[in-house]
């Protein structure tokens, strides 16, 4: 193995100049890429500017105290709720959803002619100083 591409360890065996692969993931495509995303979950929970919270570090603060120590089996099922009030505050999938239902209710009222928009929605100028 002295003439080979990758320099021998004491052992014999190879070594590769990147980590070798684990079991589990066969192909490290994020480590690959630089992508962190233990890092990007938690930097709510890190120093802010102005020594402010971010929006979501209650909910982060309570999903990370449940979730300590018991394991991501029993975290999965004992910390659900935490979990997806995590989820909510960072995606606000369910806000959305609330606010699309809430237009298609005021745009079906327009057009069934039971609600008429404001004068300042509908592009005139206001008239009093």
């Amino acid at each position: 193995m002295a003439g080979s591409m990758f320099p021998s360890t004491p052992s014999g065996l190879l070594s590769f100049p990147f980590s070798p692969p684990s079991a589990m993931p066969f192909l490290k495509f994020q480590e690959m890429m630089g992508i962190d995303v233990d890092r990007w979950m938690l930097m709510h929970s890190s120093e802010q500017p102005r020594k402010r919270a971010s929006t979501c570090h209650a909910f982060e603060k309570e999903w990370v105290e449940c979730a300590d120590g018991i394991g991501m089996t029993r975290a999965k099922q004992e910390c659900k709720l935490e979990f997806e009030d995590l989820q909510e505050c960072i995606t606000r999938k369910k806000l959305m959803k609330r606010m699309m239902a809430i237009t298609k209710q005021r745009e079906k009222l327009i057009r069934e002619g039971k609600y008429t928009l404001p004068d300042y929605h509908s592009g005139k100028t206001e008239t009093t100083p």
